[in-house]
Formats: C-alpha cells, structure tokens, sequence
C-alpha cells in the first residue's frame, strides 16, 4: 500500500488526514522500524506493508471521529491506540502494556510524535481492570489473547453504553459465537458486525459489543484462571 492509496482508503472511511497526521504516521513507521533493531516489536517493518497491515488494520474499525476516552489493552508497538489517537487528536487515550520494555518504546514514541492526551500504563490489563471499572467509553485490543479471555480481562473497564471494539481475523465470526457465554456475562450484547479487508485482501472481522449493564464484580479474575477456565 503506497501513501497515496493509504491517505484513499481513508478517505472511504471519512477519516480526513491533514498534513501533520501524515507526517506523524510516516515518523512512526520510521521509528518502528529503527526501534525494532533493539527490541522485537514486529515482523513487519517495512513502509507499505506498515501502512496496510498495521496502520490501514488499525482503523478498520473507525468511520469517522471517535470520542471521549480509550483504553488499548496490550498495545505493544502502539497498535490501534496510537493510530486511533493520531487521527482522533482529542480522543483521550491509555495504552495498557505489561511489558516494560514496550513500555519504554511507547514513551519514546508519544514524546517523538508530539502526542497529547495519552497515557503509558505499565501493567497487566486485568489488574487495570479492577482498579479501573467502568471508567473507558471504549476499550480495544489487537492481535490478543483469545476473544472469551479478551472481553472478562477488558469488559469492566467499559463505561454502561460504551463500547469494546473488537477486532479479529478471518475467523473472528466463529469467535463471536464461541464467546457468547463470556459476552453475555459480561454484560455487552453484540451490536454490530462487519468483514473488512485489507489492501492484501487478507480478511478482518470488526465488531462492536454494546455494554448494557453492569459487569458482575467477581469479574475479572486473575489471568492464570482466566486461561484455565474461561467463561
């Protein structure tokens, strides 16, 4: 994907690039690519495959301006909540990461980026959870875990009508009905569901699970039963 068919697509989505989220997306695909030469962040590195596979992936789920607050759970190399915040500057936004070294990278990047409004959390995301109930209009998370451990581990930070944006592969469908016992007792309903597409033609499924009530309070455990025994 070349810059101009980036800066297309987005279009398509009513996401308007100016001239400073440009140069912030083209400083991040270039420090990404430095940076992961100390650490590993990613295997994929080079320019237009950035642009497509993380950048163009990452705002799959937007069609216009998101709002009030965000929470990016495991957000490693900053994927989505740093894309999410480049083109939604007054979106207020947290980047959960466990890994301290990540963490270093993040700080790096936000300062580099001139970023506002963005906080590094350096803590597993269901300890944020608990401590943080209720508080995000949305929480995301990428490329994590699997989707019945993802929605006990993100779903109580979601705000009452908030919304976890959900975002799968090929089989995310499969995923969704496979979880529904987990979204169910963490209080969302599924609100919306979509196949997207990237400009490989590799196959997304991006969805939207509405939080309608509470979530209980026993939720979320601690990760290690989480992963024995999920809902």
């Amino acid at each position: 994907m070349t810059l101009e068919e980036f800066k297309a697509k987005c279009e398509e989505r009513n996401i308007e690039l100016n001239e400073k989220m440009i140069e912030q997306f083209n400083t991040y695909a270039a420090y990404l690519k430095e940076y992961n030469e100390k650490i590993n962040l990613t295997a994929i590195t080079e320019y237009e495959d950035v642009l497509d596979k993380h950048f163009y992936d990452c705002l799959l789920p937007l069609e216009g301006k998101l709002e009030g607050t965000l929470a990016d759970v495991g957000s490693g190399a900053g994927f989505p909540g740093v894309v999410f915040k480049i083109v939604n500057p007054d979106l207020k936004v947290k980047l959960i990461e466990p890994l301290h070294k990540r963490c270093v990278f993040l700080e790096s990047l936000i300062e580099k980026l001139d970023l506002k409004d963005i906080e590094v959390i350096n803590e597993r995301g269901e300890d944020h959870s608990l401590k943080h109930r209720e508080e995000y209009d949305y929480v995301t998370a990428r490329a994590v875990s699997n989707l019945n451990s993802l929605i006990e581990v993100c779903g109580a930070m979601v705000k009452k009508d908030g919304c976890f944006i959900c975002m799968r592969g090929k089989d995310g469908e499969a995923e969704i009905d496979n979880a529904g016992k987990a979204i169910e007792t963490m209080g969302f309903t599924v609100e919306n569901t979509r196949n997207e597409e990237l400009f490989n033609g590799d196959k997304r499924v991006i969805s939207c699970f509405r939080k309608i009530r509470t979530s209980p309070l026993k939720y979320p455990r601690k990760y290690n039963i989480i992963k024995k025994n999920p809902l």
